[in-house]
């Protein structure tokens, strides 16, 4: 299958991911665990969008994780998760709430995040736009994140070290989640570009 089909049958699938939840929280695609196909963040949508409403209107994270796990737990166990296990579906039920959660609590922080992001990541948001991958954009935007914090930080020489080794600065996970949602909004952009040079 060339690429530029791949991209539109992938555009397809985000689209109808958000139209068959439009009465309900949707999973915030920047929660999603890097690992995740859109089938098994749809089937845990299905399964917990009444739970993220309640987290939307003030549900605690321990409760809402509590009642969305043991919903997971008892599909899983009844065979109508569509051969995904629990260790597969139960971390993107989890990233949603907290991230959902977080952004509740904290909403100015993301907005600062936003505000600094959106010039940190300025050539990077552009070229993702213009068909840069977006997972090796996510990796460069991290690494220019810690070095807003810390100028020095060189990611070839702390990446080698044993993880007890390394020296990463310390940064706030709103960061790295406003991150990863503007360069998923450039991608976006770029298949509605694909899908508009092919019509």
């Amino acid at each position: 299958m060339k690429k530029s089909k791949v991209i539109t049958v992938i555009l397809a699938s985000m689209l109808s991911l958000s139209a068959l939840t439009a009465n309900a929280a949707e999973i915030p695609r920047e929660s999603m665990p890097a690992s995740a196909t859109l089938e098994a963040v749809q089937i845990v949508e299905d399964m917990i969008g009444d739970i993220l409403d309640e987290v939307e209107n003030g549900l605690g994270y321990g409760l809402a994780a509590s009642s969305a796990n043991t919903r997971i737990r008892e599909a899983v166990n009844a065979d109508k998760t569509c051969g995904y296990g629990y260790g597969i579906l139960s971390p993107i039920a989890k990233n949603a709430i907290r991230t959902m959660r977080d952004m509740q609590l904290r909403p100015e922080v993301y907005q600062q995040a936003e505000e600094e992001l959106k010039v940190l990541l300025a050539d990077l948001i552009s070229e993702v736009e213009n068909g840069m991958d977006y997972d090796e954009a996510v990796k460069q935007a991290y690494i220019l994140i810690y070095q807003s914090v810390n100028p020095s930080f060189n990611p070839d020489e702390q990446f080698a070290l044993d993880i007890c080794y390394q020296d990463i600065p310390a940064v706030d996970m709103a960061k790295f989640t406003v991150a990863r949602r503007l360069l998923l909004d450039a991608q976006t952009v770029q298949l509605q570009t694909v899908q508009s040079q092919e019509e």
